[in-house]
């Protein structure tokens, strides 16, 4: 185990990053896991914390396996050899996306009740979550981020497999995790206590 928690992970994650204090930074979370991990980070780099919008497209009979991401404006991530391989339907895909899209605007409505997206023209952005399997919502997450404005965009996970920098493509400028095992199989065989992350929490960390 490398993290109690997602707040433990967060803290030792924002270790890794005192080279962005000072600078004009964004925090973004990935909800809802991230979001925990994010505040703490925000909270060590002194900048403003928002949520980036992102739904992973599970196979349908196997939802935790990733064959893509849909985020805010649009943005849409498929990872071709997941479908290739678990052999999705065009219609089947469909459903998932429409399904998910749904779940996008309604926590859209909830978290930011009404407020604007914090600002991230011309700034780093820092994209955070609470680890990286796939890759493909991170990707999702980071290329929201450059539809926004971000001058630079820097994605930060505390736990990703060893291979993650070529999962993840140029989406983003930097990479930052302490922790990329040989042996991943999950993001919760990392952490003591990995336990979902309920709407009131993303909602209290954001206030």
């Amino acid at each position: 185990m490398f993290f109690r928690d997602r707040r433990d992970a967060g803290r030792q994650l924002a270790a890794r990053l005192g080279h962005l204090k000072g600078t004009e930074v964004v925090v973004l979370g990935l909800p809802r896991g991230g979001v925990p991990v994010a505040a703490e980070v925000a909270e060590a780099l002194g900048a403003p914390l928002d949520v980036c919008l992102v739904r992973k497209l599970g196979v349908p009979f196997q939802p935790e396996l990733g064959m893509g991401a849909i985020g805010e404006g649009g943005v849409r991530v498929i990872n071709d050899d997941v479908v290739r391989t678990a052999r999705v339907a065009p219609d089947e895909l469909t459903r998932v996306e429409a399904r998910e899209g749904e779940v996008l605007e309604n926590r859209a409505r909830r978290y930011r009740g009404g407020r604007e997206p914090v600002g991230t023209e011309g700034r780093t952005v820092v994209v955070v979550d609470d680890g990286v399997a796939t890759g493909s919502t991170a990707r999702a997450a980071c290329r929201i981020a450059r539809a926004r404005g971000a001058a630079r965009i820097v994605l930060a996970v505390p736990v990703a497999p060893h291979d993650w920098a070529s999962r993840l493509g140029g989406d983003a400028d930097e990479l930052v995790c302490p922790h990329t095992p040989w042996d991943f199989s999950a993001i919760g065989q990392f952490y003591s206590g990995f336990f979902q992350t309920g709407d009131d929490e993303v909602v209290a960390c954001l206030e």
